[in-house]
Order: structure tokens, then sequence, then C-alpha cells
């Protein structure tokens, strides 16, 4: 009877004990759980402020342009920097397009070329200077005869440039003024030029002592206005960039090659991507459009 109620009171003390037990991990479980829910913050409480997105870098662009677009590019610029605060232009070099290309061929440092010609883009593709994967044709033009505002002048034909009435005739020098090339073209076209590529011919007699060369389109432009030159071969873009001067004659479309400006990324330029865009604004964006067409250029 004794062993009995010994083995009783043992089964007693292990069934408490495995109670206890059980007890203990409930109440230990159920802790780590309220400390788990302690750990949350009160509903109330605000949130943590959002990590503010990086500032784009800074990039200035060097941009290599034909001379006339001395007007309209600036302003173009101008839009694009309004919606990419982070891009600004440094001094835009406006010249005659054969000159900038010489330029970059000597090591010159630019993002961005654009010239008046295909030729002129077609040697920068040969030295190496610009991406030929990038480049895109932008704009076109007309060539025109202008006259001095007021003058008598008149030219209804390519012909008349030969009257005796002209004595003085402004054209952009061939070898790096693609209007010159064109407006020898021009001339070929009826006879007064002896090449039919613009360049390195010879002028008619009736012109040879007429002619008065320009380093730029701008240039023959100016000596129109000034009365140096009685007439000019400009584009006619031009008349709306310079004062003093009128279109006296448009000189036919079948006359000169087509008058094309293309753009590139210059090779090797370290900010080539945002250049790439730049030159897909000035042809996409509605506003740059519009400055385009008001300076007289036909956006491609």
């Amino acid at each position: 009877m004794r062993r009995r109620g010994l083995l009783g009171a043992l089964g007693r003390l292990l069934a408490a004990s495995v109670m206890v037990f059980i007890l203990a991990f409930a109440l230990f479980g159920c802790g780590g759980k309220a400390s788990q829910g302690a750990a949350e913050p009160p509903a109330n409480e605000p949130a943590p402020p959002a990590t503010e997105a990086p500032a784009a870098e800074a990039v200035t662009l060097q941009i290599f342009a034909a001379n006339s677009l001395e007007k309209a590019l600036p302003e173009v610029q101008a839009l694009y920097t309004a919606a990419h605060p982070e891009v600004t232009f440094s001094d835009s070099q406006f010249k005659a397009s054969g000159d900038l290309v010489e330029q970059l061929s000597a090591g010159a440092a630019a993002d961005l070329l654009i010239t008046a010609s295909k030729g002129t883009m077609d040697t920068a593709v040969e030295n190496g200077s610009v991406d030929e994967a990038t480049r895109i044709d932008m704009f076109g033009n007309d060539l025109v005869v202008v006259r001095a505002v007021g003058s008598d002048i008149q030219v209804s034909s390519l012909e008349d440039v030969q009257s005796d009435a002209i004595s003085r005739i402004a054209i952009g020098d061939a070898a790096t003024v693609p209007a010159g090339a064109y407006a020898n073209q021009a001339l070929n076209s009826i006879g007064l030029y002896s090449s039919d590529t613009g360049k390195d011919g010879e002028y008619a007699a009736a012109l040879v002592d007429k002619v008065v060369f320009a380093d730029k389109v701008g240039t023959a432009a100016n000596y129109v206005a000034t009365g140096d030159c009685q007439i000019g071969f400009v584009y006619s873009s031009d008349i709306y960039r310079y004062d003093g001067i009128e279109a006296a004659f448009v000189t036919p479309a079948d006359s000169h090659k087509a008058i094309i400006y293309p753009g590139a990324v210059i090779q090797g330029s370290a900010n080539a991507a945002a250049a790439a865009d730049f030159l897909s604004f000035c042809l996409t964006d509605a506003d740059a459009q519009a400055v385009w067409s008001k300076y007289g250029f036909q956006v491609l």
C-alpha cells in the first residue's frame, strides 16, 4: 500500500511539473508577441521623411553651329534650359561651316556640330570629328538674292545678275561658306560659273570683276545692307536676322543642291547623352519648331 501511495504521489508531481512547463511556455510566447507589438510605432506617429532623389548632374554643352543659326539657336537653347535646368550652354561658336569643321579637325573641343550643308558634315564624318550614328538632317533653307531695303535694283531671274546696273555682288567664299557654294551652283546652271560643284571654278567674264567674297553668309548680308554691294546671295533665314536687306529673287530649287542643315554629336564628347537629347529637342519640341519657323528655317 505504501508503494502504491508513493507512485501515486510521484505521478501527481510529474503531471504538475508538465502543467507548469506548458503554462510557462504559453506565457513566454504571449510575452514575445506582446513585445513585438510594443516595438511597432504608434498609429499616429508621423512616417519618416522620404529620401529626396539626388539632383541631376550639371552639364554645360558647347555647340559649333553654322553662322546662319546665330539668332535662332540661342532662343532654342534657352527653351531647353528652362525644361532642363541642369543643362546650360557655353558660348556657342557661330562661323562658316567649313571653318568649324577645320577647327574640330585641329582638335577643338565641342559637344555638337550643326552645319549648313551635307558636304561639310560629310567632311566632319570623314575626319572622325563626329559620331556618324547620331547624324540627322535638321532644317532646309532657300537661297535668295537680296538687295538693300528701298533699293531700285531689279532681279527677276538669275540672268539679271549680269545687268550693267549691278557692279558688286556679295558671295560667300565657297571654300568655307556653303551659301557661296550654293550661289556658284546656281550661277553654273546658267553658264556663269564653270564648276557644277560650286567650288574651284571660274566666273564668266560678265561676273569676274563684280564678285566680292565674304568670309561668312552674314558678312555677305552686311555688305548689301551697308551698300558695299548692290546684291548678294544669302539664305532666306538671313532676311529675318539682318536689318536693311530684302529679298529680290528666290533662286530656283533645282539650280543648286538642296540646302540641308545636318547635326551630329561630336565624337568622344563627355556630354554625348545630353547633346543627343538637345538635338532631338530641336526637332520635336513645338516651341523650338516655332522658333526655327520664325527665322525662316524649314524643319525636316
